[in-house]
């Protein structure tokens, strides 16, 4: 095997036959009639349609995929299939960690909520009132961003500034009045939870939620046990023949975890003023154009989060109506306020709540988010918290929603609007 990643359909088919393919882990518990939906179907993926993955998974060119599935408000059912790296014909594991792309914010959401409920933050509250980044433009309509803006994607801020290292960040409309995606504002979010807590993102999330839930996969940041055991992505199934995508945080960790051994500081512990201090450090290690912010060797909110995909079906199980909650849980109100819609502008057919999507179904409300990262991770999460269940389906291709959309259309029998953005 040539030391270039195998790309393509070509190289896809040749290491899956090598490995066989399909490799599972067993169900976590024997599929309930607990929940049902309007057609009395369970969301577990029935064999008939397991059966024909691996040839879904082949045509898409998407070596590895993780399904685990929520039932009565529990892990339920987790499947994986394929393999975490094509090249290395390393099969999906139990303990395999996937990059999460934009689910990550959902999580840090909570985390968000978690905060606001203790006192310490609210919602309602400008971001400038708490930390003025020093990439900050100067506009007027900055001083009126609130941490609700943040959660609901009303700030007016860009997805991502094209150069970050020159460019400063301004809205582009009047917060509270348009929905525009921005990770740029939740990485802002980010700096002030770090304000707040005085610790780094993943130090507070491990504190807050990985830890007292049970998360022990899960991490923002990056170390040695997450590299060895995270899926590689993989290109779109039209990508040109050997044309090897780029491992962009994989590739941008690595350069970091050199200074940071060098340092004796670990990157879960590192804060922004420690990437900005790194930063002339890793540029050095760096090729042009891989690094060009201190944001590129952080921890981000946004899009660091890497779990196993139980992990985040154990998320899940926090979103569910009925649960009998621990002290350190977010209490019902505040639950129901991430699943409720925190605008209303006309013609939008899906809704924002705060971390997460809504859309609305023939049985009802159901929650959701998509993750996108590099243009070879995609993934996906929808939730029914009134029924207490849900589904997560994380993938290592580029073309992996054509893959998570048939499993969520064949476990749930939804033709969701949000696959058509």
């Amino acid at each position: 095997m040539p030391s270039r990643m195998v790309s393509g359909r070509r190289g896809f088919l040749a290491g899956s036959a090598a490995l066989g393919l399909f490799t599972a882990l067993p169900p976590v518990h024997a599929q309930t009639a607990a929940c049902k939906d309007s057609k009395g179907r369970s969301w577990i993926p029935d064999d008939a349609f397991l059966a024909e993955l691996p040839r879904i998974m082949q045509a898409f060119a998407v070596p590895g995929v993780g399904i685990a599935v929520v039932e009565d408000g529990a892990v339920a059912w987790i499947r994986g299939i394929g393999m975490a790296n094509a090249q290395t014909q390393t099969p999906i594991a139990a303990r395999t960690v996937f990059e999460d792309a934009s689910l990550s914010k959902p999580v840090f959401a909570y985390l968000v909520m978690q905060l606001v409920e203790q006192g310490r933050m609210a919602l309602d509250v400008p971001l400038l009132q708490y930390r003025c980044p020093d990439y900050l433009g100067d506009h007027p309509w900055l001083a009126r961003i609130t941490v609700r803006d943040v959660l609901r994607h009303t700030t007016g801020l860009p997805d991502w500034r094209r150069s970050p290292a020159t460019e400063k960040l301004v809205p582009a409309f009047e917060p509270g009045t348009r929905v525009t995606y921005s990770g740029e504002a939740f990485v802002w979010l980010q700096l002030v939870v770090e304000e707040i807590t005085g610790q780094s993102l993943d130090a507070a999330m491990q504190a807050h939620l990985f830890g007292p839930a049970g998360m022990r996969d899960s991490s923002y940041t990056w170390n040695a046990d997450l590299a060895a055991r995270s899926v590689h992505g993989h290109p779109a199934h039209d990508r040109a023949e050997g044309d090897a995508p780029l491992q962009v945080l994989r590739e941008q960790w690595e350069l970091a975890q050199k200074v940071a051994l060098h340092w004796g500081k670990p990157l879960s512990a590192w804060r922004y003023e420690d990437a900005q201090r790194a930063l002339p450090e890793v540029l050095a290690l760096a090729p042009p154009g891989l690094i060009n912010w201190p944001g590129d060797i952080l921890a981000n909110a946004a899009a660091s989060l890497r779990t196993t995909v139980s992990d985040y079906a154990c998320f899940l199980c926090l979103m569910m109506d009925g649960r009998q909650r621990a002290s350190w849980e977010l209490s019902d109100a505040a639950r129901r306020a991430m699943l409720t819609p925190q605008i209303s502008l006309p013609g939008r057919w899906t809704e924002k709540g705060l971390g997460w999507n809504m859309e609305q179904t023939r049985d009802g409300p159901m929650f959701y988010h998509s993750g996108s990262n590099s243009g070879i991770f995609k993934n996906f999460a929808l939730g029914d918290a009134q029924r207490r269940r849900g589904i997560v389906v994380l993938t290592n291709g580029g073309s992996g929603a054509f893959v998570h959309q048939r499993v969520v259309r064949a476990a749930t029998g939804y033709d969701l609007l949000s696959y058509d953005l």
